[in-house]
């Protein structure tokens, strides 16, 4: 039984997210999957290194799958390209250790959020960016991301319901870039709660429009409660970038 991980990449527009589900096809994993399986007649099972939601694109998101299929990386690299749509695409497949796992081995993942601050939107990016031509204090926005720098209770940055798992989570960095009116938020952690990047990505910009101080965002953490954050960030400007092992 060969394990192979697969690194892909995807434009998130028309799907609803990453996990398979009942009742729609358009997911990245069973789209994938679907054509896995009539590649090597297996029921082909990938596990994905996490879930991104309907609308959110990835740069290099990692799955990996078991199979018996004996066909080169080469000969499979090929056939996905042949059948799978042109906005899904694998960018690499490798063979790995059996006990390699996409998502029980990843120690940090990135997310970056683009957003556009000029006056006018640009007809190009309108499907991969935040259209915001409200001027934002960037100073103001890096000082509420240094908040929440490190181990933290995320309560409040997440719509998950109430639950017995824990929603403590690590951030490494937040990078917020500009150039030419163009924002990237950048976003290192070490796992992220249902629409938690999204959920900070919108808490800055409420802090960049003059709604919220830094002071505050350390607030809404300690208060533990959804309604105290900002509003969630539409999907559209989200991308997964890095995953590490």
């Amino acid at each position: 039984m060969r394990n192979l991980k697969m690194t892909i990449a995807y434009d998130g527009f028309k799907y609803k997210g990453w996990q398979r589900q009942k009742d729609t096809d358009l997911t990245i994993q069973g789209k994938i999957e679907a054509v896995l399986s009539k590649m090597t007649g297996e029921a082909i099972l990938l596990v994905g290194c996490g879930r991104t939601d309907s609308g959110v694109h990835a740069e290099n998101y990692i799955a990996n799958f078991h199979t018996k299929c004996a066909f080169s990386i080469n000969t499979m690299m090929d056939y996905l390209y042949e059948y799978l749509p042109e906005d899904i695409g694998i960018k690499a497949i490798e063979e790995v250790a059996e006990r390699f796992h996409a998502r029980y081995n990843v120690k940090s993942k990135t997310y970056i959020y683009n957003i556009n601050n000029n006056k006018y939107r640009d007809v190009f990016n309108r499907k991969y960016s935040y259209h915001l031509p409200d001027k934002l204090s960037i100073a103001e926005m890096r000082q509420a991301a240094e908040v929440l720098i490190g181990s933290h209770d995320f309560q409040s940055f997440t719509n998950m319901r109430n639950s017995d798992k824990s929603t403590i989570r690590t951030i490494n960095y937040i990078n917020i870039i500009e150039k030419n009116g163009l924002l990237v938020i950048e976003v290192n952690g070490n796992g992220f709660l249902l629409n938690m990047v999204r959920i900070i990505v919108g808490t800055l910009i409420e802090v960049g429009k003059g709604n919220l101080k830094p002071i505050d965002v350390e607030k809404t953490l300690n208060e533990k409660k959804r309604s105290e954050a900002g509003p969630l960030a539409q999907a559209k400007g989200l991308f997964l970038r890095d995953v590490i092992y």
